[in-house]
């Protein structure tokens, strides 16, 4: 349980990245921080014995599968999805996870998420231009749940695999991932992200470098440590409903660098979820 909730609050910050350096492009912001995690997973590998360094094929491909499901593929969805359609519903909607992954709450937490999508609708685009808003709103939610019905694959055929293969240990399944993860974030920056020289002339590079830093290393390689510990010692539904604790934190997160308190619907929406999410554990009890 303690390792579920760390990677949570690991995952929470990667909600607010793609808004703290807006002025790079979100293929650019996902290629950084899983090109970092790469080369983290792939020192680490080199640090394990030789007879242990590597995985057999199928291992191999499983990782490279869930790579894409997982991370490159799903945090591209999500950061495009956070740019168009803010902090607060994207979170929410990945928040979901443990629903979807055990069908129960649903109520709650759609109640939840209609209050948060009014609320944050009406701070974003209350005036002109409320057609184009609204177009640009729903295609970040659109994109949220893609980014969700990924992570929700991802999640259970990890912990699916993980259960079915315990002598795997946790570190270096998730190194395996990382590594895999980084050559696809190669391929994805050498096929649509910005050359380098375009990327030095940006504002906020310096801030872009340190986000690149902690999102790859702490809410990547280590929340995936945490999660696959999390992942093999608890049931893939009850694993699920420590997703929670990403959203909770991304909220916090998001309020932090916006610098407001959440306004009544937002509370009520957190509320709502949370309410939603215990009703699924009592479920599951």
């Amino acid at each position: 349980m303690a390792a579920g909730l760390g990677a949570g609050a690991l995952w929470g910050l990667v909600f607010v990245a793609p808004r703290m350096v807006g002025h790079f492009g979100m293929v650019d912001i996902t290629a950084a921080r899983f090109l970092v995690f790469g080369a983290v997973s792939g020192l680490a590998v080199f640090a394990r014995p030789a007879a242990v360094r590597w995985p057999s094929g199928r291992q191999a491909l499983a990782a490279l599968g869930l790579s894409v499901l997982g991370f490159s593929g799903y945090y591209l969805l999500l950061a495009f999805g956070i740019q168009a359609a803010g902090t607060e519903v994207p979170s929410l909607i990945i928040g979901t996870i443990p629903v979807w992954m055990m069908l129960l709450g649903l109520a709650l937490t759609g109640a939840g998420i209609a209050l948060m999508i009014y609320g944050a609708w009406s701070a974003q685009h209350g005036g002109a231009g409320a057609d184009e808003g609204g177009a640009r709103f729903g295609w970040g939610i659109a994109l949220a749940v893609a980014s969700m019905v990924s992570w929700t694959v991802y999640g259970l055929l990890n912990a699916a695999w993980l259960q079915r293969h315990t002598e795997l240990n946790a570190t270096d399944w998730a190194n395996w991932l990382g590594v895999a993860t980084g050559l696809g974030a190669l391929v994805l920056w050498l096929a649509a992200g910005s050359d380098v020289a375009t990327l030095r002339a940006r504002p906020e590079g310096t801030l872009f470098v340190w986000i690149a830093l902690a999102s790859g290393f702490g809410s990547s390689w280590l929340a995936t440590i945490l999660w696959n510990i999390a992942s093999q010692r608890l049931s893939a539904s009850l694993c699920g409903q420590l997703i929670v604790s990403e959203t909770l934190f991304a909220l916090f997160y998001s309020f932090v660098w916006d610098g407001r308190w959440p306004q009544a619907t937002e509370w009520a929406a957190a509320l709502l979820f949370v309410l939603g999410i215990l009703a699924s554990i009592k479920a599951h009890r």
